[in-house]
């Protein structure tokens, strides 16, 4: 089968010929059908990632597909079985194997591309913001590069849950998109002075930031008193120092999340977060932003949409 492989850290990935895989015990064997991208694949590439596998190693975190075949001790899933699961890796190939226990059953009105796009972005940003920041219906939400892969779901979780929701993209185009989404306030971050535009909205009480650096200390700023900030990610590049003297003057909690470590030690948490937001689709109450579906053969093109920031959403990929 062909697999998106990276065979050195910060070499191009290519497409490579290598053996279809066999299911273990408790494993599936997943006929994939449509692979979503992440920014975690960036950093797995250049060997940044936590949880980067030995080289070399097939890229794709997360998949839609089939049951192809079910490895000893699997029960409840039959081969045919459509299904969403995240492997951590593997994903950009035509089979991959996994723990069946990972694998969550497609609603019938999902499709394979949407599927393959939802349990990352979404799953990071309801965790983050229900089980980790506790956003309460009433409260104002800054999220910080909303019109990105994980941003606009917080943007849509956020409003769902009853927040007041304040966007921060850069340009007209990608607020048009988080505005959409359900942004009830806009701030271009190319030309604004994001602290005093923040004050000028009357602060926030739960910041979310997928992107890092000097945004984030203006948010910090900007926060009211008893305020959550969460740190997601850092795609700017740039982790940002904190201040720990303003935490204490203001009784502000900075929070991390780092989503798949749950499926070590708390999958349970996972599940039920899972299992809302699949409800939340099938309710009509959450619609993946997808702006570009590509094929294996252009699955590197897809990465460098993400690490020039010219995706909006997500990017997926189709395997035939």
């Amino acid at each position: 089968m062909r697999a998106l492989q990276i065979s050195q850290f910060g070499s191009p990935a290519s497409l490579r010929t290598v053996p279809v895989p066999q299911p273990g015990p408790g494993e599936v064997l997943l006929r994939t059908a449509a692979c979503g991208l992440n920014f975690a694949d960036l950093l797995m590439s250049e060997g940044r990632y936590q949880d980067t596998p030995p080289l070399p190693f097939t890229l794709g975190m997360e998949v839609a597909g089939t049951v192809a075949a079910c490895g000893p001790g699997v029960t409840g899933l039959l081969p045919g079985t459509r299904v969403a699961a995240v492997p951590g890796s593997g994903g950009l190939a035509a089979f991959v194997c996994l723990p069946a226990a990972r694998c969550v059953t497609i609603p019938d009105s999902m499709s394979d591309v949407q599927a393959a796009s939802f349990q990352i972005a979404y799953g990071t940003s309801h965790l983050a913001l229900d089980h980790r920041a506790s956003l309460q219906p009433g409260e104002t939400l800054l999220v910080l590069g909303a019109a990105g892969g994980v941003g606009l779901t917080a943007v849509e979780i956020g409003k769902h849950m009853g927040a007041r929701v304040i966007a921060s993209a850069r340009g007209p185009d990608r607020l048009a998109i988080a505005q959409q989404a359900g942004a009830d306030v806009l701030i271009d971050s190319d030309t604004a002075d994001l602290r005093a535009d923040l004050r000028a909205a009357g602060g926030v009480d739960v910041v979310y930031d997928a992107v890092g650096g000097p945004a984030f200390l203006q948010a910090l700023r900007a926060t009211r008193p008893e305020g959550r900030l969460l740190c997601i990610g850092f795609a700017g590049g740039d982790v940002p120092q904190i201040p720990a003297n303003l935490l204490l003057v203001k009784n502000l909690s900075v929070i991390g999340l780092y989503w798949g470590g749950y499926l070590a030690f708390r999958p349970e948490v996972l599940t039920a977060s899972m299992a809302r937001l699949f409800g939340w689709f099938a309710e009509g109450s959450l619609m993946p932003h997808i702006s570009h579906v590509l094929p294996l053969d252009r699955a590197v093109e897809g990465l460098d949409l993400l690490r020039t920031r010219q995706a909006t959403g997500k990017v997926v990929v189709t395997l035939p």
